[in-house]
């Protein structure tokens, strides 16, 4: 489903380590630093990771007053008012293998200003969202701030990302995220990287890491409003108040569309242009191109074929995802509890309240930074921290080549 976040799209509307038992000893159970109940933490990388998130998870999850009362009030203020940080981007714009086009946002003169080594964090937006949304920047700012190396990951036609030939991404295709990781990888060899991802940047994440499993190059990952399964989220998305998200986004996708619409002049096979050009929501949109470009039978078959549920079983590297309870886009009834549970790499916070990428409690609520970044931060810092530089995983040995032509830089 083209993305289920609506970061940028309302603005149409506007080790613990322990060591095995002697035989012979009675051994005691150790209890970890715990949590607020306020707050569901779980998953099989509970007592490793809980302790190093202790400062922010024994707090109670206080929403703001009044805006947080209801899921889409929540998720609309923060998508309308929510404070976006001022930074200057360089722009580098990626040419795949297959022709098409990526944008990759850096923060201006942190190649002069950090080290070789300093962590490098990817962000992933969601559905349209690029490095022009309140959400992102925050993560962007705070990451920074602590002296990481951040890049936004804009995909084919978000945040003005060039489209080069008549493909845009989807929750189905990995390719440019493989060709992502692997150019900044090889980048900054001496670094560990980490991923962000939000919705369904989320999405794509979690099935990126799962489909790379042992030889992924990732030190670590976050996985934040993801709806895993989108043929629930679909069902969800016809229900009530929900419509008004549905056509958002497809406004939102008929937007970007209709900027590169020569590309796509004279497509026969299964396309129905006409329907993804004046989509009224997104399944007509997936219906229209979508499914077809990806080689999908139907958009039943494309959902449930691009959820990232089922490759949750399969992640080997730190994953920390995040979710509300009331999130309107990724619903909770979806979240694969059993199999993070499961996974000695995975774990799951739930806050009660947050709507979708909402999140406006905390101590830069309202207008500040959303809850989750504290969170974030520690928990990407805590694994840092342990990782060993020597050590560092090599998903492809590979490395990846680019004529001077296939890169260009601007300010943005």
């Amino acid at each position: 489903m083209a993305k289920l976040s609506l970061g940028s799209t309302f603005s149409i509307f506007h080790s613990r380590h322990i060591r095995p038992p002697l035989a012979g000893c009675h051994v005691t159970k150790m209890t970890v630093a715990d949590h607020h109940p306020s707050l569901e933490v779980v998953g099989g990388a509970r007592d490793r990771f809980l302790p190093s998130l202790h400062t922010n998870l024994r707090l109670p999850y206080n929403p703001f007053p009044l805006i947080a009362w209801n899921r889409h009030v929540e998720t609309i203020f923060a998508s309308f008012f929510r404070s976006i940080p001022q930074v200057r981007l360089r722009r580098e714009c990626l040419r795949v293998k297959d022709g098409g086009s990526v944008a990759l946002d850096w923060i201006s003169g942190d190649h002069r200003r950090l080290p070789p080594d300093s962590p490098v964090l990817i962000l992933l937006p969601g559905l349209t969202g690029g490095s022009q949304d309140s959400y992102v920047r925050h993560m962007l700012t705070k990451a920074n701030g602590k002296g990481w190396r951040v890049v936004v990951f804009n995909s084919r036609g978000c945040g003005e990302s060039p489209v080069t030939t008549p493909q845009f991404y989807s929750a189905s295709f990995l390719g440019d995220t493989y060709e992502v990781v692997k150019h900044v990888g090889a980048r900054y060899p001496e670094a560990n990287l980490y991923a962000v991802g939000w919705s369904l940047g989320a999405n794509i994440l979690v099935r990126y890491l799962g489909k790379e499993s042992h030889a992924c190059p990732l030190s670590g990952a976050v996985s934040l409003c993801n709806p895993f399964n989108l043929v629930i989220a679909d069902e969800d998305f016809y229900k009530g108040f929900n419509n008004v998200y549905d056509k958002a986004l497809a406004r939102a996708l008929c937007k970007i569309f209709k900027k590169h619409a020569l590309l796509f002049e004279d497509m026969g096979g299964e396309f129905n242009i006409p329907l993804a050009a004046n989509a009224k929501s997104v399944r007509d949109f997936d219906e229209g191109l979508t499914r077809v470009s990806f080689g999908f039978k139907s958009v039943d078959d494309y959902y449930s074929n691009s959820s990232s549920c089922d490759s949750i079983k399969h992640v080997k590297r730190p994953l920390l995802c995040i979710q509300a309870e009331n999130d309107p886009i990724a619903p909770s009834r979806a979240i694969p509890r059993e199999d993070i549970e499961e996974n000695p790499n995975c774990m799951l916070i739930v806050t009660p309240k947050g709507g979708h990428l909402g999140w406006v409690a905390g101590a830069e609520a309202p207008l500040g930074a959303p809850w989750t970044d504290p969170v974030v931060m520690d928990f990407l810092e805590y694994l840092e921290r342990g990782a060993s530089k020597t050590g560092k995983f090599l998903g492809d040995s590979e490395a990846v080549q680019h004529s001077s032509g296939e890169l260009h830089h601007i300010e943005v």
